[in-house]
């Protein structure tokens, strides 16, 4: 409550499917080839593909501007990765990285690769790495008090304002 004015709203429905539990119902297991295999991009929240790699926004974001970058080809394991694939995915998470901070001027990033379900992978079978933008101060009162995170930016526009500064395509 603040002022006696009564209670403030925090209003993000797109969060329903999550907190219910719901998942993609029509997505397989693999939700990073479904996506690949998809042709709506903005659909999928493919963000950028190059030969080896792909960017998605999470669909389930840590905070705002959470992307996963992963390599095409289904791959558990860091030495499943050819040479080439290596360093396609290190440029593309350079190159996200730099359009984050051009287009959302963070204070700094975590980036993070979890590999095995013991280890906090959800998708074990597809390796991909997090990159999750930081602001100072972005932990607030919502996380300490409630076990909640606020996302200020709906995936959609997050979506348009990354293909924008990459020269790509809104459709």
């Amino acid at each position: 409550m603040m002022g006696g004015e009564g209670p403030d709203r925090l209003w993000a429905p797109w969060r329903m499917q999550y907190v219910a539990g719901g998942g993609e119902p029509k997505a397989p297991r693999n939700f990073i080839a479904f996506s690949d295999s998809q042709a709506n991009d903005r659909e999928n929240l493919v963000v950028l593909r190059t030969n080896l790699s792909i960017v998605i926004l999470n669909r389930f974001p840590y905070n705002n501007g959470h992307l996963l970058t992963a390599p095409r080809r289904v791959a558990a394991e860091l030495h499943d990765l050819s040479d080439d694939e290596v360093l396609d995915l290190q440029k593309t998470l350079s190159r996200m990285i730099g359009v984050l901070r051009q287009t959302m001027n963070p204070d700094g990033f975590n980036v993070g690769l979890n590999l095995g379900r013991s280890a906090g992978a959800g998708l074990p079978e597809h390796l991909h790495w997090h990159v999750v933008p930081r602001w100072s101060g972005d932990v607030n009162f919502m996380s300490a008090c409630s076990d909640a995170r606020v996302i200020v930016q709906s995936l959609d526009e997050l979506w348009m304002l990354l293909r924008r500064a990459l020269g790509l395509p809104l459709e």
